[in-house]
């Protein structure tokens, strides 16, 4: 389902900012970018969404902006800087005193100076702290997009029954119509058919022509489809599994069809199971 959320976390460390949005998918995947040194929180990340989310393709991003001040803030290793010079010295003693020892060369050494490490830990939790308030957010907007699509698929459903009750209405219609283009024909051909023959041949046409059944199904799916939206949670696949048996009957009513109005009203029967099936590949 697609959706989208942003939340910006400020602290004595810097800022960072979490941005979750996903888009149509029929299964989980998520797809993370993260700092470096956040590269461990790539799991517990995945798990999180796991544990709350079941469809979407999800795009997960944090920016992390260290403060100024704990990027400038330099820290000498006294330790290491005097076993550099002590080393230093041993060297220049060797060499009779012919070396000079420059202060720059020392901090340059590998290690010497270093710069404040901040806690990762402990930035960590907070981060992922703020990854949970970002999911609530991303979730509650997937809800709202979620209310939206039931009523689009309810008035479609709608729809549905308008239509099926247009063909129900027809076939009466249609089967006089047939009868009395069964009887021209014959006239034409001069040929003579007891009414015994007649009705029998009215008969297995009316069998052949007869969708009360695909009707009936139809009706059944619209009060079985309206019951999983009301039910709510994880529907997405079921309505995918209810889709599949809109499409079969309204198949086998379009091979069925013998007036335009039916015809139509198969055809109006397609696009609005193909405009619910699109948006349902949006619900979770």
């Amino acid at each position: 389902m697609t959706a989208y959320a942003r939340h910006t976390l400020k602290g004595e460390w810097g800022t960072a900012v979490w941005e979750v949005r996903s888009v149509n998918q029929r299964y989980l995947e998520s797809y993370l970018r993260l700092p470096e040194q956040f590269r461990g929180l790539e799991p517990v990340l995945r798990e999180r969404f796991r544990k709350r989310l079941n469809r979407g393709k999800l795009e997960c991003n944090l920016r992390f902006d260290a403060s100024a001040e704990k990027q400038s803030k330099l820290q000498i290793n006294e330790a290491l800087a005097k076993e550099v010079m002590r080393c230093a010295g041993w060297v220049n003693d060797q060499t009779s005193g012919s070396m000079h020892l420059n202060p720059l060369d020392v901090l340059r050494w590998p290690g010497v100076m270093e710069n404040e490490e901040a806690d990762i830990d402990t930035i960590s939790t907070e981060l992922l702290a703020a990854f949970d308030e970002t999911l609530n957010q991303f979730i509650a907007a997937r809800a709202s997009e979620g209310d939206s699509l039931e009523t689009m698929i309810s008035q479609r459903l709608d729809g549905v029954m308008v239509e099926v009750a247009k063909v129900r209405e027809q076939m009466p219609a249609v089967m006089i119509w047939q009868r009395e283009r069964l009887t021209n024909k014959l006239e034409d051909a001069n040929v003579e058919l007891d009414n015994g023959r007649l009705e029998q041949e009215m008969i297995l046409l009316a069998q052949r022509l007869d969708v009360a059944e695909e009707l009936d199904r139809l009706e059944a799916h619209v009060a079985e489809t309206r019951k999983i939206l009301k039910k709510g949670g994880a529907i997405g696949r079921r309505l995918d599994f209810m889709m599949q048996e809109f499409n079969r009957e309204s198949n086998t009513l379009a091979s069925k069809s013998i007036n335009q109005e039916v015809t139509q009203s198969a055809v109006e029967l397609k696009v609005l199971i193909e405009q619910m099936r699109e948006q349902i590949q949006n619900i979770e």
